[in-house]
């Protein structure tokens, strides 16, 4: 199976500016590419994986890829799949989130390699030297105001109440002339991004095509949803970052372990490198029997360990063997504070702990795990109680500073899986 033919095994290619071109293209040699990033906040998030995955697809194989960020575009903002305008950045907040950003691609692009090291750009650096009579004259000429209207981005937003604005609408000008730059300094022949990116992708090999007449293509991916049509990487409690301070690499983990059984085999060929056979394998053990979600464990152990590394995706199955009952052992507080974010909380004061009388019956009440004093000693002598995931069967048991993890927790389970923890303040 040629590259071309595993991106689409893959489902990697929504639309190409000209595929069969671009296959022989490629069967020449490498090439040079591009994916790009607005610096739009400090932390990439999961729906950007696919850009960072592709070109590192690409990288693999040989080519030359460029990353770039958008520290001039992300001034701007992109009207694609956006029903109304973003809030505008200063110059401050995208240096900060530029060079965040950097950080997150590095984990995944490889900047050191012999042959075809990855390269961090920014448009900043060539759009910025440029006055507006220069950019009006050298790039606005060349694009009709009928076919910019006509763009999915444009029309959609001018379709809408809150219209768009000459600013968001000079984005794709903005874009295309990054895709000039980049073919003439750089010998960039293509540029990829999702589904949503090909009106501006279009406008830069339009753009490459009339000012330097040599070949460039566009290449875009479908944008991933969840099965209900939903934007995929957004949960209850917010949007699933790349930065581990933002969102765990267990809360990642558990992001990608969650997957709908009806996605679980797309994003399988999509976000991780597994061959074909490891992915159909794994997919005819989940259709053959689901319960045990070992496509589920493979495509969230694939996705960690890419993203966060070897030592975190270590600590985030630690951390999720802890919810089944492990032993605590030497789990690191890091650890635990994923475990303790993930189930019931509840407060006990040093006061309360050292009382006379205040024992596990009074735990299990104060952490809602038992309605009652009674109900916990019938839980208890039942033998479904476990303190920090070791049973205890006595009634009579009272809670020392030797129960406590890290000197200020207490993890009590009832049964198998219903957790509470204790935090002593």
């Amino acid at each position: 199976m040629s590259f071309i033919e595993d991106l689409q095994w893959r489902g990697l290619l929504a639309d190409c500016t000209d595929l069969d071109a671009l296959t022989k293209r490629l069967s020449e040699g490498p090439i040079t590419l591009y994916c790009g990033f607005d610096p739009t906040g400090d932390s990439l998030h999961v729906g950007h994986l696919m850009g960072q995955l592709t070109l590192k697809r690409f990288q693999l194989a040989g080519h030359h890829v460029l990353a770039l960020a958008g520290g001039a575009t992300g001034m701007v903002g992109d009207p694609s799949g956006r029903s109304s305008e973003r809030n505008l950045l200063t110059r401050e907040q995208l240096s900060h989130n530029i060079a965040c950003i950097k950080g997150q691609l590095s984990k995944l692009l490889d900047f050191d390699a012999p042959a075809n090291p990855a390269r961090l750009v920014d448009n900043a650096d060539w759009t910025a030297p440029i006055s507006l009579l220069d950019f009006l004259r050298d790039v606005g000429k060349y694009f009709s105001v009928n076919v910019m209207l006509a763009k999915d981005s444009v029309k959609s937003r001018m379709e809408g109440d809150s219209g768009i604005s000459y600013t968001e609408f000079s984005y794709q000008l903005l874009q295309a002339h990054d895709f000039l730059h980049l073919r003439d300094k750089f010998a960039c022949e293509l540029q990829i991004g999702g589904s949503d990116q090909w009106g501006n992708i279009t406008a830069g090999t339009d753009l490459i095509r009339k000012k330097l007449a040599v070949p460039a293509w566009g290449w875009t991916f479908p944008l991933i949803t969840k099965s209900d049509g939903t934007k995929f990487g957004k949960t209850a409690s917010g949007a699933v970052w790349l930065d581990p301070e933002k969102t765990s690499a267990y809360k990642l983990y558990q992001f990608f372990v969650n997957t709908e059984d009806a996605k679980v085999s797309e994003y399988l060929r999509k976000f991780t490198f597994l061959s074909r056979s490891e992915i159909e394998e794994l997919e005819a053990k989940h259709a053959a029997n689901p319960g045990p979600r070992e496509a589920h464990k493979a495509l969230a152990r694939e996705v960690t360990r890419l993203v966060h590394g070897q030592a975190a995706l270590d600590a985030a199955l630690k951390a999720s063997d802890i919810l089944f009952g492990a032993e605590i052992g030497d789990t690191t507080e890091e650890v635990f504070r994923d475990v303790v974010g993930e189930i019931p909380t509840q407060s006990v004061s040093t006061a309360q702990l050292d009382a006379p009388g205040f024992g596990l019956t009074d735990a299990l009440v104060h952490a809602g795990l038992s309605q009652s004093k009674g109900q916990a000693k019938k839980d208890i002598e039942g033998g479904g109680v476990y303190i920090n995931n070791v049973k205890c069967a006595d009634i009579a048991k009272t809670l020392t500073p030797a129960d406590l993890l890290f000197g200020k927790h207490v993890l009590l389970r009832k049964g198998k899986r219903t957790y509470a923890v204790l935090n002593v303040a």
